[in-house]
């Protein structure tokens, strides 16, 4: 591996400054006080009484970011890897706790442990909420909530990277620490242009969705919010009732379009714009991904039609809409699924599991290590039937065994820790169906889960201890596990006090 490239030294690799880790928090933490800031501007036009939360949060903020940049002012020029996850899994905690502070202070969530969870779940995109009564919030912390999850479904580091100067040749470390997944399509040379890119598709597709929306009979706030949240693919409403406040067709399928865009691998529509049309046609993941959807949805309306008693074209949307929302992760809701036949539940716990593709800003498992994990199952097969075979893992081009056998160490992570969590939730008194659910849709950022936590309710009803573990478990999904569990592992803060 070439460490030069990513800035980095190859006698550094193992070294751990402190002094640096607290000059590149600082600066995430200044990105954090600019976001706030623009809080406090909509409480301004709005004139609600939550323009002093965001006052107090901004300051506060700011100021533990200008005690870290002059702790760490005498910094190094590169950076290693263990630095880099240290970077962005701090920065997702720090992000949520600062983050919760515009709630704590006005009173809106007065509780630490529900605060936290409601941030958390917006910066992770996760979606899942612990209000009961939205609509009573002022403008402010409606935007902020809608503002956190297009931060986050980006990319807390990639955002400070495209918009703050200061990273230098630590960008490409940071980035590929953020942005853990299976493959890196470097489409530009340097890190800060890709970013700049792929931050330009994200903002295209917000400002289309909501002209869109706005087109439907959905007012500008409500429009700008609601496609921060479904292009960041995270579920926050500005109503209690979600997608379905509107009872409007022409919205759901508005809405159910972009949440499938923003689960498409954003390097694509750079391909796109390049012309090579023959590389989308020949993007295994992505037809995966297409017939996926396809196939649940049809399934679901026909039984939604058969055993529902819904009309064809409304069987069609709402399933299209609910299949849209648990396999892209976005969270939003037009129905009960709880209603639907359980068969279909299986369907949609299936999509949720499986989440968008590598590269967007949905969770899940993501499709492109399933087809991996569907090739290797079929190599098994053959193998046995032909054990000199040479059998290589393919999705539209090979794969080498390093990268094959860190997808099945993945998975097999991934099912660990949500048993784990799904244990951890039924000793605090979640029942069975309940905590399965909510697990996975805390591991997936997906939002809703069955029962209790369903589409239909809010998840206020859950223990403060089962709250802070699915916290954990959002930011576990967020990162795909081994970007967090790393800064548990002792080998990773070695190094000097410099």
């Amino acid at each position: 591996m070439n460490l030069k490239q990513y800035g980095v030294s190859p006698n550094m690799e193992k070294e751990v400054s402190y002094r640096f880790i607290a000059h590149l928090t600082g600066l995430l933490l200044a990105f954090e006080s600019m976001l706030l800031l623009a809080c406090c501007c909509v409480s301004m036009i709005y004139g609600e009484r939550d323009l002093m939360s965001f006052v107090i949060s901004f300051a506060v903020c700011l100021s533990v970011s200008a005690i870290l940049l002059i702790y760490g002012r005498r910094k190094k020029c590169a950076m290693s890897r263990n630095e880099g996850y240290i970077v962005v899994a701090l920065s997702w905690v720090f992000f949520s706790v600062f983050g919760m502070v515009p709630y704590l202070w006005g009173g809106f969530i007065p509780n630490i442990t529900d605060a936290f969870f409601e941030t958390m779940s917006g910066f992770t995109t996760t979606g899942a909420t612990i209000l009961d009564n939205i609509e009573s919030m002022p403008h402010g912390i409606l935007f902020w909530r809608s503002l956190t999850q297009w931060i986050g479904g980006l990319g807390i580091v990639c955002f400070t990277i495209v918009l703050l100067p200061g990273f230098g040749a630590s960008s490409q470390m940071l980035y590929l620490s953020e942005a853990t997944g299976v493959t890196h399509n470097k489409l530009c040379p340097k890190t800060r242009v890709m970013a700049r890119y792929i931050f330009m598709v994200y903002i295209l597709l917000t400002a289309v969705e909501s002209a869109l929306l706005m087109a439907g009979g959905m007012g500008l706030f409500d429009a700008v919010c609601h496609s921060m949240t479904t292009t960041a693919t995270g579920g926050f409403s500005t109503k209690q009732a979600s997608i379905a406040y509107w009872h409007s067709p022409y919205i759901e399928y508005v809405v159910s379009l972009f949440m499938l865009l923003s689960a498409i691998n954003f390097s694509l529509y750079i391909v796109a714009c390049k012309s090579k049309w023959k590389q989308l046609r020949k993007n295994t993941e992505l037809k995966w991904f297409a017939c996926s959807v396809g196939l649940l949805t049809l399934v679901i309306s026909v039984v939604l039609f058969l055993n529902n008693g819904y009309g064809v074209e409304e069987a069609f949307r709402k399933s299209l809409f609910q299949v849209a929302t648990c396999h892209t992760s976005c969270g939003f809701a037009t129905d009960d699924y709880n209603l639907w036949p359980p068969f279909t539940w299986m369907l949609l716990i299936f999509a949720m599991l499986s989440g968008g593709c590598t590269g967007s800003t949905s969770g899940g498992v993501k499709n492109l290590r399933l087809i991996i994990i569907a090739n290797c199952i079929r190599n098994q097969f053959r193998q046995i039937l032909h054990p000199r075979a040479v059998l290589p893992v393919r999705a539209g081009f090979p794969f080498d065994n390093k990268l094959v056998t860190t997808v099945l160490v993945f998975f097999a992570a991934y099912l660990s820790v949500a048993f784990i969590g799904w244990t951890l939730l039924m000793a605090f008194g979640v029942d069975f169906t309940e905590a399965m659910s909510t697990v996975i849709s805390a591991m997936g950022n997906v939002g809703p889960g069955l029962g209790s936590f369903g589409p239909a309710f809010s998840w206020a009803a859950l223990p403060d201890a089962a709250k802070w573990i699915l916290s954990s478990l959002m930011l576990i999904g967020r990162l795909e596990i081994f970007g967090f569990l790393l800064i548990f592992y002792r080998s990773t803060w070695k190094g000097s006090w410099s």
